[in-house]
C-alpha cells in the first residue's frame, strides 16, 4: 500500500481523480446531514434560489481535500500538521459564519488566527519583493505584515466573489490548475499534487452547485470560500517564493520575473472587484464591509445575464488575464500592474455603460405600461 502511496504521489495528474471521486462518495452524505440539522439558506432579498439549499458546501471539499492531503501530502509538505491545523481552523470559522452570521470584526479575527497556523507555524510567507520599488528581500517584521495582507486580500475577495452559482468554485478550479501545471512543469511535484487534489474536489462542488436540482443543489457557504482562499493564498505564497530564488537545476524559461504581477494577473477578477466595491461604498458613506448589490456578477445579472453565464463570462476573463500574465510575466512588474488595471478599468466602464443602457430600457418599458 506504501508503495502504490509513493507511486501515485509522483504522478502529480492523478490528484484531480482521486479527489474526485472522495468527493463524489461523500457528497450525497453531506447533502442529506446538512438537510436533516437545518444547515441551509432560505431564500431572502439578497438571493435569487427557490427553496431551501444547503450551505455548507466547503465541508464537502474539506472532506475530500482533507482526506487526500494526509495519504498522499504527509511525508512530502514541509510543517504538515500546522497546515493541517490551519485548515481545520478556517473551515471551523466558514462553519460558524455559515450559522450564525458573523460580525465582520470576529471573522477577521478567526481569519488571521487561521493564518497564524500558514504564515507563522509553517512559516509560508512572502520574503522577497522581487525589485518592486527596488525592494528585495524583506525583514522578518516587514515579511509578516506583507504576508497576512496579502492572505487577508485574497481570502476575502475569494469570499465575496461568491455569488453566483458555479463562480468561486469555477474560478478556483482555474487557479488551482493554473499552480498545478506551473509546479508540475518546475519540478515540484508535491505542491503540484496538492493543487491538482483542490481542482478535484471543487469539481466534484461545481458540478451540484451549477448543475444539481432542487434535491441535489448544494452552495459552497462560507465554510468553502474562505477554505479555498485559504489554500489559494498557500499555493500562491509558494509561487512567489520560487520565482524570488530560483533553483540553478530549474529550465530559466519557466523563471517570471513578474511573479507578483503574474499572481495578480490571475487573482485580478475577484482582487479588482473587491478594491472596486469597497472604495465605491466610502465614496458613499457607507462601510466597505456592509454587503450590497454592487459586485461584478451583480452587474452581470443586471444587464440580464443568467448565472451561468456570469460565470462563464468571468471564468473566460480570468483566463484571459491568467494568459496576459504568462504572456509578459518578464516585464517589470510594475508595467505589468499598469497595465492590468487598465484593462481591467476599461472592461468595469463598458459593463457600467451596458447596465445605465439596460436600466434606460427597463425604465422606458415601465413608462409604456403605465
Amino acid at each position: 500500500m506504501q508503495k502504490l502511496i509513493e507511486n501515485i504521489s509522483q504522478m502529480p495528474l492523478f490528484g484531480v481523480v482521486i479527489t474526485f471521486l472522495i468527493g463524489l462518495f461523500f457528497m450525497p452524505l453531506v447533502i442529506r446531514v446538512a438537510k436533516k440539522y437545518n444547515f441551509v439558506v432560505k431564500p431572502n432579498k439578497r438571493t435569487s434560489h427557490q427553496g431551501d439549499i444547503p450551505n455548507v458546501g466547503g465541508l464537502n471539499i474539506f472532506i475530500s481535500f482533507v482526506i487526500f492531503f494526509c495519504i498522499f501530502e504527509y511525508h512530502q509538505i514541509p510543517n504538515f500538521y500546522s497546515l493541517l491545523m490551519g485548515f481545520c481552523a478556517i473551515l471551523l470559522v466558514g462553519l460558524i459564519d455559515d450559522l450564525i452570521d458573523l460580525r465582520a470584526s470576529w471573522k477577521l479575527l478567526g481569519e488571521i488566527i487561521a493564518g497564524c497556523f500558514l504564515i507563522v507555524l509553517a512559516d509560508v510567507r512572502i520574503t522577497n519583493m522581487h525589485g518592486i520599488f527596488s525592494i528585495w528581500e524583506l525583514s522578518d517584521a516587514v515579511s509578516y505584515f506583507v504576508s497576512f495582507f496579502v492572505y487577508i486580500a485574497i481570502i476575502n475577495a475569494l469570499n465575496l466573489i461568491d455569488g453566483v452559482d458555479g463562480l468561486a468554485s469555477g474560478m478556483g478550479i482555474i487557479y488551482a490548475c493554473f499552480f498545478a501545471i506551473y509546479f508540475h512543469l518546475t519540478g515540484n511535484i508535491a505542491l503540484s499534487l496538492l493543487a491538482y487534489g483542490l481542482s478535484g474536489s471543487l469539481a466534484v462542488f461545481f458540478i451540484y452547485n451549477v448543475f444539481g436540482d432542487s434535491r441535489r443543489k448544494i452552495f459552497m457557504g462560507d465554510s468553502g470560500s474562505l477554505l479555498l482562499g485559504f489554500l489559494i493564498s498557500y499555493l500562491t505564497f509558494q509561487f512567489l517564493e520560487l520565482n524570488a530564488y530560483w533553483p540553478l537545476d530549474t529550465l530559466q524559461i519557466y523563471h517570471m520575473k513578474a511573479a507578483p504581477a503574474v499572481a495578480i494577473c490571475v487573482l485580478f477578477v475577484p482582487l479588482f472587484d473587491t478594491v472596486r466595491v469597497a472604495v465605491t461604498r466610502i465614496k458613499h458613506g457607507t462601510s466597505p464591509f456592509c454587503p450590497d448589490k454592487n459586485h461584478i456578477h451583480h452587474l452581470l445579472l443586471r444587464i440580464g445575464l443568467k448565472h451561468k453565464q456570469v460565470t462563464c463570462v468571468l471564468m473566460t476573463v480570468t483566463i484571459g488575464f491568467t494568459l496576459l500574465g504568462i504572456a509578459c510575466r518578464n516585464w517589470s512588474s510594475i508595467w505589468l500592474m499598469v497595465l492590468t488595471c487598465v484593462i481591467g478599468f476599461i472592461l468595469i466602464f463598458i459593463l457600467w455603460r451596458l447596465v445605465d443602457k439596460a436600466n434606460s430600457e427597463s425604465s422606458n418599458k415601465n413608462q409604456i405600461n403605465n
